[in-house]
């Protein structure tokens, strides 16, 4: 490997033992240090979604690398950066038309699964890939993202970003889909009555599988699926593995009883356990 590639390798390393919550700052150090790094980090590194208003419609949308060309910013909702761009990347007309089904269909889901937070979804069809240049391109790509932030209103405060990419191929009237989903959560608290503490992380899980397509609207359906499944298993892994072995050792560490009982508890074993060697003896 070559001293560029030890160091990308070295820096994505880096990334994913930092707390999510300080990836901008920790990247934009990273790129000062190495500036040659520049696009590879950036295009590497999954940063916490930001929230904009789209000027047209005055709806929240999440800007991210997926909807980024130079400094500006495609609105899922109204199909314009901001800032205004004459030659901003845009996704053909039937990628479109999937995209604002797909936006209104990942909506309702976040209202019922998040009840709140945004979400935005982005398209772009597989000719737009430069690495698929020489390629039979059949099929498109995308990204559907969730953001939720708690507003501290139960002594903590905290964000969830969900971050799912795929690409789906079609063969005929089947479609192979590859999905990747990068969840990044952090709680953060610091109250004289529960103390401080910083539990965050990121986790990331891939998925492959074809499905039908009898329409091009099925497509939403089972990108649907996949993300509803893999969300679903990734919740579960956090709140049993993760969470779960947090409250575990927390319990551990920490003291329920006071200081005198446990000592009260502590002086009977020890005498119990004396009479017991008196009996032996």
């Amino acid at each position: 490997m070559s001293e560029q590639g030890d160091q990308i390798e070295c820096a994505l390393d880096l990334m994913r033992r930092l707390p999510p919550q300080n990836t901008e700052e920790n990247l934009s150090q990273l790129v000062d240090l190495v500036p040659a790094l520049h696009e590879e980090l950036l295009n590497a590194v999954d940063q916490p979604l930001r929230v904009a208003k789209c000027k047209n419609t005055g709806r929240d949308y999440l800007m991210s690398a997926f909807n980024r060309d130079g400094d500006s910013f495609r609105s899922p909702w109204s199909n314009e950066y901001d800032p205004p761009i004459t030659d901003g990347l845009l996704p053909s007309s039937k990628t479109r038309k999937l995209e604002i089904s797909a936006n209104d269909a990942f909506d309702t889901y976040r209202e019922m699964y998040y009840e709140g937070g945004v979400s935005s979804v982005y398209f772009w069809d597989n000719d737009q890939e430069p690495e698929l240049a020489n390629q039979i391109k059949t099929g498109f790509s995308g990204a559907i993202l969730f953001k939720k932030v708690g507003d501290g209103g139960r002594k903590m405060k905290g964000a969830w970003d969900s971050i799912h990419v795929f690409k789906a191929n079609e063969r005929g009237r089947n479609a192979h889909y590859k999905l990747t989903s990068t969840v990044m959560l952090y709680t953060i608290t610091s109250k004289p009555e529960l103390g401080d503490m910083n539990l965050s992380g990121s986790m990331t899980r891939q998925f492959e599988t074809d499905y039908q397509i009898d329409e091009p609207s099925a497509h939403i359906a089972n990108i649907g699926r996949m993300v509803e499944d893999i969300e679903l298993k990734m919740r579960n892994l956090l709140q049993e593995v993760y969470f779960g072995k947090t409250k575990d050792i927390v319990n551990d560490l920490r003291s329920i009883k006071s200081l005198v009982e446990s000592q009260k508890q502590a002086d009977i074993q020890k005498e119990l356990l004396g009479k017991l060697m008196e009996r032996k003896s």
